[in-house]
Order: C-alpha cells, then sequence, then structure tokens
C-alpha cells in the first residue's frame, strides 16, 4: 500500500472515533439541569420550627412559625440543633419591623433568615424558608 492511503485511512478513523466518542458521552452524560426535588424528598430534608411569638416595634405582637428546607440529612440534624440561634435570628429581624413592615415584607423576612442561618451553617445549607403559620395582634 502506498504511504498516503495508509495516511488516510487512519486519519478517517481516527476522525470517525473521536466523532463517535463526542456523540456517545454528549447522548450518556447527565443532564445539567437540576430536577424539582419531589415533596417526600423537601419533607425529609426539612425542619419545622416552633411557634416563636414576639413584639414588634410599634408594640403589636407577632406568632410565627417556619418550614426551612435543607440540602441533606446533615444540615437537617445541625439545623434542629441550631434552633435556639433561629428564634434569636427571628427575634431581632421582628424587633425592627412595625405592622404595615411585617405584613409587606414576609418574603424579605424568609430570605434574610435563609441568609443569616447559612451564613452559621457548616454542615449543608438551607435551600428554602416558607411561613407556614403567623398571627398579627
Amino acid at each position: 500500500m502506498n504511504a498516503k492511503v495508509i495516511i488516510i485511512i487512519l486519519s478517517v478513523v481516527i476522525i470517525l472515533g473521536a466523532g463517535g466518542y463526542a456523540a456517545w458521552n454528549f447522548f450518556t452524560s447527565p443532564t445539567s439541569e437540576a430536577k424539582e426535588p419531589s415533596a417526600t424528598e423537601l419533607a425529609e430534608h426539612s425542619v419545622t420550627t416552633d411557634e416563636i411569638t414576639t413584639d414588634l416595634e410599634d408594640g403589636s405582637i407577632v406568632r410565627i412559625q417556619f418550614q426551612l428546607i435543607t440540602d441533606g440529612e446533615k444540615a437537617k440534624e445541625e439545623l434542629t440543633a441550631r434552633q435556639f440561634q433561629l428564634k434569636n435570628l427571628v427575634i431581632k429581624e421582628m424587633t425592627t419591623m412595625n405592622k404595615d413592615d411585617f405584613q409587606a415584607g414576609l418574603a424579605d423576612l424568609e430570605a434574610n433568615l435563609k441568609k443569616k442561618l447559612n451564613e452559621e451553617m457548616q454542615e449543608g445549607s438551607i435551600k428554602d424558608a416558607y411561613t407556614i403559620s403567623k398571627v398579627l395582634q
């Protein structure tokens, strides 16, 4: 055989092999989209706080309860142990709010709670914070 023919054949084989590998890798690799956790998975990694009662800056009384979703079992255990810090954070946040702030800023309260608790967490993190009960008097 001619040297040119051998080089052409080897080049074609290499190109086909690389193309086949790229196609196989593309179709068998996991997708980068994160699927939403099921309700069961959320429940397994969530912590329900005790009801927290405190006063607002204007003297109104609030009773509130949260459901916090963690990213795993270790984070859930740590968050359960940090319940006292959670209560402290809620009380500190709410003493600077008045009745109108509380009613309009519940999403901000949840976001601040999540952010500040994540700064304290050492094992995992809090993915979401939901208010599951609130009473304003």
